[in-house]
């Protein structure tokens, strides 16, 4: 019997899968919406609901165990800025999954992975950011 084996390999290797968890949690931080099967949506909501947590506690040892696990600083900046303050008196829970059909290529089962009380104009906005930036120093440039 397979009893309390842990987690999903996800066809994956321990480093391989440990590194795209930490991928897909940056973006799901990001953008507070993301798109993607529904085991590594299954897998990221507990990794990403302790991430939320120790951001609740808002001292420096905290920042430090998320800045290892994310190893990316402008998520971890808005996992303590805004997102812990977003859930200071929420107990838990701050994920949900939606199924959303099957892929068209392999069928494979997808689903939405989304921040609860979400952000609706956090979508996409560091991307807009980003290319009105690009368009600015454009037309600096000419």
């Amino acid at each position: 019997m397979r009893h309390g084996h842990g987690y999903r390999k996800l066809n994956r290797t321990h480093s391989h899968r440990r590194a795209m968890l930490a991928n897909m949690a940056c973006s799901l931080i990001e953008h507070e919406q993301i798109k993607t099967t529904l085991p590594k949506a299954k897998e990221l909501r507990p990794y990403v609901e302790k991430l939320i947590t120790l951001s609740r506690r808002g001292d420096l040892h905290a920042r430090r165990l998320c800045l290892s696990k994310l190893r990316h600083e402008p998520a971890v900046a808005k996992l303590f800025e805004v997102l812990a303050e977003r859930y200071k008196e929420r107990p838990g829970g701050y994920i949900r999954v939606m199924k959303a059909g099957f892929r068209y290529g392999d069928a494979a089962p997808m689903a939405i992975i989304e921040l609860v009380d979400r952000d609706a104009e956090a979508k996409g906005k560091v991307d807009r950011e980003r290319v009105a930036a690009e368009e600015d120093a454009q037309g600096a440039d000419e």
